[in-house]
């Protein structure tokens, strides 16, 4: 289909919409915008999942956060013999010893790349050096002959 705008001719398809149905200029297509104060999913959840719960545990009285007392309860079930449970903590633990040697390697390479930072701006000094007594060997040669 092809109206006419103006002078021109406009062909209205797959990303061409009608003019007068698109965005104006300036104007976002979300005036409003995710409203102020308006927590995500993931800020929620931590918020939750830290909130403290008081627990009795063999007449003793303690304090511990909701995470903690549903890792407490996915471990005792995994124990007891869930098999839903322990493989839900294997993957959990495995994650965290994964994040362990990713946090881990992050250490040992910004060591390493301190250590071939130090080597490489040696190499750099010493081809710097060489270059220069390339160019202007023969000189500083000539000189200290005719002192």
């Amino acid at each position: 289909m092809r109206k006419n705008i103006g002078d021109s001719t406009y062909a209205i398809g797959f990303a061409k919409p009608p003019q007068h149905s698109r965005f104006r200029k300036g104007c976002s297509g979300n005036p409003n915008g995710r409203p102020k104060g308006r927590l995500n999913l993931a800020t929620i959840l931590e918020r939750v999942l830290q909130a403290k719960v008081a627990i009795n545990e063999n007449g003793v009285c303690r304090t511990v956060t909701k995470l903690e007392l549903a890792l407490e309860t996915l471990v005792d079930l995994a124990v007891k013999g869930d098999l839903a449970a322990l493989r839900l903590l294997t993957t959990l633990v495995a994650s965290a010893v994964e994040k362990d040697i990713d946090a881990l390697t992050n250490q040992l390479a910004a060591a390493d790349l301190e250590v071939l930072q130090g080597v490489l701006n040696e190499a750099a000094g010493r081809r710097l050096a060489e270059t220069y007594l390339s160019r202007h060997g023969a000189n500083l040669i000539e000189n200290e002959n005719s002192k």
